[in-house]
């Protein structure tokens, strides 16, 4: 028996501890207006399921005005709301209506980069090389006798070199799509802007950031080259000049002081790619940011051991800086874990299974839209709609398949429901046999992916043992994991194909929630295969 403690909070438990976290892809969550794309008159219409489902706080994803060139993450203006999502009124409706219903809201700030068409960055190029506008932005000469040749050899995200050379022979740095130029972190102005970004949503009542490349911003001096390949695979592996740089904690530091001057327990959320959970657990030391995403639980595959690894690994890192660890299992950029796990049958499976986990675990959960629904990465969308920047760098790699809009009703035609009533086109076509996996349909089915969401967040917050706290490991047979919480609560999780029978005496009373089978005689428990169990727990 191994007992893994966080480091309790120096104060009361904070609500962000221990919450579930609900992402908004706002294209792809409900369209209000019937353009076939989300928007957030549609998320507003929404949010009574929200609140039913028994999350604790919701995240946009941005909704600012954008041309779009990377669905939003391309900002123009930081302080408005796209008219493809609505006005900025409509924001600050949808803040009040939810936190009349007990929700808090996080929006996206995306300070790693701009769009081409920032008034910054059309001033830029306007100014020419030398100006102070330039200064915003990291513009070199190039190499090469006339310069023809990029300032490095850096790499972008989403393909080909980092760099585009403008009219006048100069380069700008674009670590994603040539349309998102990176920023000058150096440039005391773009201090200055984000702060004042931030306090102009904190004065509108939002709760918090997710800090998009939170690991950006900063650059290594000099800005030397990587001097290998595949940059792309270095990412998260390693540190480069480009990501995780001491000096972006500077940054996050200045960031959690203004965080700290509102009332109500505003946060900071670092989407953050770091070689190792430690330099991952340095983004939330407790003078920096309140959370960070776990991308190594999320990329973890269907093995128990490899699971309990990064477990431990996790709650043990987190520990050190006294934050709690948070736990994912899909959002906008990766292929959904029904997929991933195997996909049909075996994938659901153990989605459920993986679900009981995350949520039996310590800590903060994050559910990507659609997850409680149990959907699938659709792999076979059309051509032309494939518009994913990301694509390419890799055809394999695109990120529409998990973006496609979410089935509310039962009845009728796709896009069943995502549109007003007469609507039936949607920014991305939605699979004719998704209506079983509609909301309508699954909340009439008590044994559905939804009701199993929605018991299992009911159970976590009103059992004493779940969300922040301990963690003890029970023995169990290969292939499975088994831990305490607390006094009162145990999680067993069967990653094998086959039957497993639990040996009496572990120390397992009621059973809670199950995501599929078991079978009891007696003191005897045989766990189904791909499955998770909760039970009260009992001394041994």
């Amino acid at each position: 028996m191994t007992e893994l403690a966080v480091q309790p909070s120096a104060v009361a438990t904070r609500w962000w501890r221990d919450a579930v976290i609900y992402q908004v892809y706002v294209r792809s969550f409900a369209d209000g207006n019937g353009d076939g794309i989300g928007d957030l008159l549609g998320v507003r219409s929404r949010l009574r399921y929200l609140s039913d489902l028994g999350v604790d706080a919701i995240w946009l994803t941005p909704f600012y005005p954008s041309p779009m060139a990377d669905f939003g993450y391309d900002v123009a203006d930081y302080r408005d709301v796209d008219p493809i999502f609505g006005s900025l009124a409509d924001a600050q409706a949808l803040i009040a209506d939810a936190h009349r219903l007990g929700l808090r809201i996080i929006v996206d700030v995306v300070p790693n980069h701009t769009s081409d068409r920032h008034p910054w960055f059309e001033a830029a190029l306007r100014a020419g090389p030398g100006s102070p506008e330039r200064e915003r932005y990291i513009f070199r000469e190039g190499k090469g006798a006339a310069g023809e040749l990029p300032p490095n050899d850096w790499e972008s995200i989403f393909g080909g070199p980092a760099w585009t050379r403008v009219a006048d022979g100069q380069w700008y740095l674009h670590l994603f799509a040539p349309e998102q130029p990176d920023l000058n972190w150096e440039h005391p102005e773009v201090h200055q802007e984000f702060a004042d970004v931030l306090r102009f949503w904190l004065d509108l009542g939002v709760d918090g950031f997710r800090i998009d490349v939170a690991h950006g911003m900063v650059k290594a001096p000099g800005l030397p080259d990587v001097g290998a390949r595949g940059q792309a695979e270095m990412i998260g592996a390693q540190v480069v000049p480009f990501f995780d740089q001491d000096g972006v904690h500077e940054i996050h530091r200045a960031w959690r002081r203004i965080l700290d001057s509102y009332e109500g327990e505003r946060i900071g959320v670092a989407e953050a790619w770091a070689p190792s959970p430690e330099r991952l657990a340095n983004y939330v030391r407790p003078d920096e940011l309140h959370q960070a995403f776990n991308f190594h639980f999320l990329k973890t595959p269907w093995d128990a051991t490899r699971f309990r690894e990064v477990i431990d690994e996790s709650v043990r890192t987190s520990a050190l800086v006294g934050a709690p660890p948070t736990w994912v299992l899909s959002n906008h950029d990766v292929k959904r874990h029904v997929t991933r796990y195997g996909g049909g049958e075996r994938g659901l499976r153990r989605a459920r299974a993986a679900a009981l986990l995350m949520l039996a675990l310590p800590g903060s959960a994050y559910v990507y839209q659609g997850e409680e629904l149990g959907l699938p990465e659709v792999l076979d969308l059309p051509e032309q709609y494939l518009q994913d920047p990301q694509r390419l760098r890799d055809p394999d790699s695109g990120r529409d398949g998990c973006r496609v809009p979410l089935p509310w009703t039962a009845a009728g035609e796709p896009p069943y429901g995502f549109t007003p009533p007469g609507i039936y086109e949607s920014w991305l076509p939605m699979p004719a046999d998704w209506r079983d996996l509609s909301v309508e349909a699954q909340l009439r089915d008590g044994a559905s992916m939804l009701s199993l969401y929605r018991t299992a967040l009911a159970l976590r917050r009103e059992h004493p043992d779940l969300g922040d706290g301990t963690l003890t490991w029970l023995d169990s047979p290969a292939g499975t994991l088994a831990f305490r919480r607390g006094d009162s609560f145990a999680c067993v999780l069967n990653m094998t194909p086959e039957w497993v029978e639990i040996e009496p005496g572990q120390g397992y009373g009621d059973l809670l929630l199950a995501s599929g089978g078991p079978e009891t005689a007696g003191d005897v428990v045989r766990l189904a295969p791909d499955s998770a169990t909760w039970w009260t727990a009992r001394d041994v």
